[in-house]
């Protein structure tokens, strides 16, 4: 409001400053990508803090009817619970933020007739389009026929099909933990190798046993037990693999939750992490440095991959093209390997 009790409109502004209106508007109300070629730099840094000084705040309905955008973008993610989803959010709604953008987040539970069911309440809210973080790789759900009209991007995950998606190198991160394995001499491993329907276990997995496979080691199938992400599975899945006569020396675990379940169940087993067992997890949250056994682990750019889905779906609703990524990790040694912090594994 002005000192006179009115709103402050375009109009006002465009007086006060002696520029036509439209010149303030596709300064200040214009869609994101564009703001910065409205107006000179000088003009527009004007326009901004003369619409600052009066207390400018714009109209999102109206600016709705004007461009036919919402602004609004839907996030599906399994659970927003999980660190690693919650990192990856925080990156997707700083990124909208700053571009004019609002995100709302649902939960799917990693259940495909819930994916579903939550994709149709999305595109009821006429969002401009969506970032998926719960794909599968059959890609199921994304077959969804509303979906061919809504832009799209993956994040976290892929899928078999060829939609865009920024992810990590999961890959990559798996023949790291392989090589940290085999430059450390362990022989006998094995693999917490997560749900088989997520791009991100699967990838992982690939990459670990690939590089075993071309070292000469090739893994039995007993050695890679699948389970839920979280620490249940892990401990689970560890007391299977650790409990058999032929009990590997090393184990990777492909996220930190089933690794901190794995450290539990080496415990009950009476093994000492980094001395009778090496264990390494992966994505390198904040709790993995300050486990009472430091835990190595991959670092995955958590957040930047929420950034960039952000980016490449703007693209998308731009009707420009939007291309995969794969971001890269680092392996970050520590005692539960037996090794001494150091410089990250490229």
């Amino acid at each position: 409001m002005t000192g006179e009790g009115r709103s402050v409109t375009l109009q006002g502004i465009a007086e006060r400053l002696g520029l036509h209106v439209s010149t303030v508007s596709r300064v200040l109300n214009g869609p994101a990508d564009e703001r910065g070629r409205a107006a000179s730099g000088e003009t527009a840094r004007r326009i901004r803090e003369v619409a600052e000084e009066l207390g400018y705040r714009p109209n999102p309905h109206a600016t709705s009817l004007r461009t036919r955008r919402s602004n609004l973008v839907g996030v599906l993610f399994p659970r927003l619970s999980e660190i690693v989803v919650a990192t990856v959010y925080e990156g997707i709604e700083e990124e909208a933020t700053e571009r004019g953008l609002s995100t709302f987040v649902t939960n799917t539970h990693d259940d495909p007739a819930v994916q579903r069911e939550r994709i149709a309440m999305v595109l009821g809210r006429r969002v401009d389009g969506l970032i998926i973080g719960d794909a599968h790789l059959d890609g199921a759900a994304l077959a969804y026929p509303a979906l061919e009209r809504t832009p799209f991007v993956l994040v976290n995950r892929r899928s078999a099909a060829d939609h865009p998606a920024v992810t990590c190198d999961d890959y990559l991160g798996g023949r790291l933990v392989a090589e940290h394995f085999l430059a450390l001499g362990h022989r006998e491993v094995a693999v917490i190798a997560g749900e088989p329907f997520a791009s991100t276990g699967t990838d992982r997995t690939a990459g670990f046993t690939d590089r075993y496979r071309q070292a000469g080691l090739p893994l039995p199938a007993h050695r890679v037990h699948h389970c839920p992400f979280d620490t249940t599975g892990g401990r689970r899945a560890a007391l299977a693999l650790l409990s058999r006569p032929d009990r590997p020396t090393a184990v990777f675990a492909v996220n930190d939750l089933a690794a901190i379940g794995a450290m539990g169940a080496a415990r009950d087993l009476g093994l000492r992490l980094g001395q009778d067992l090496a264990l390494a997890g992966f994505n390198d949250t904040p709790l993995a440095a300050e486990l009472p056994v430091p835990l190595t682990s991959v670092r995955s750019p958590m957040a930047e991959l929420g950034r960039i889905a952000v980016r490449q779906l703007l693209l998308r609703i731009a009707g420009e093209k939007a291309a995969s990524q794969r971001l890269h990790p680092e392996l970050v040694a520590r005692a539960s390997t037996g090794s001494a912090l150091g410089p990250p594994l490229r």
